[in-house]
Order: structure tokens, then sequence, then C-alpha cells
């Protein structure tokens, strides 16, 4: 997986292996495979998602001093 993604494109990249994963025909080593990919990329988005939290409350932090 790329981690030059950003945040909107790691949880779209999450939805379209989602979609693939609801496929009735998938073979299980390629929805393990998938499975694996979907759950990289929602942790990275994750991440990304907390390292904001972080910066919009140092950023709120220095305003309010």
């Amino acid at each position: 997986m790329n981690k030059d993604l950003d945040f909107e494109q790691k949880l779209e990249k999450a939805k379209d292996i989602l979609g693939k994963l609801m496929q009735p025909d998938i073979a299980l080593n390629k929805s393990v495979s998938l499975y694996k990919d979907g759950k990289k990329e929602l942790l990275e988005a994750s991440k990304m998602l907390e390292n904001a939290k972080v910066q919009i409350k140092e950023y709120t932090k220095e305003d309010d001093s």
C-alpha cells in the first residue's frame, strides 16, 4: 500500500476493498489478502486522523494562550 495517499484516498481505497470482499464468488485466499490490505489502509487512516486531532489540540492551546 502507498503511504503517500491522503486520508480521503485511504478511506476510498478501503471502501473499494470492502466492495470486492462482498462479492460472493471471491476466493478465500483473495479475501484474506484483501482484508489485510483494507485493515492496513484503515489503520493508516486512523493514525492520520489521530495526528490531525493532536495538531488541532495544539493549535487550540496556542490560541488560548
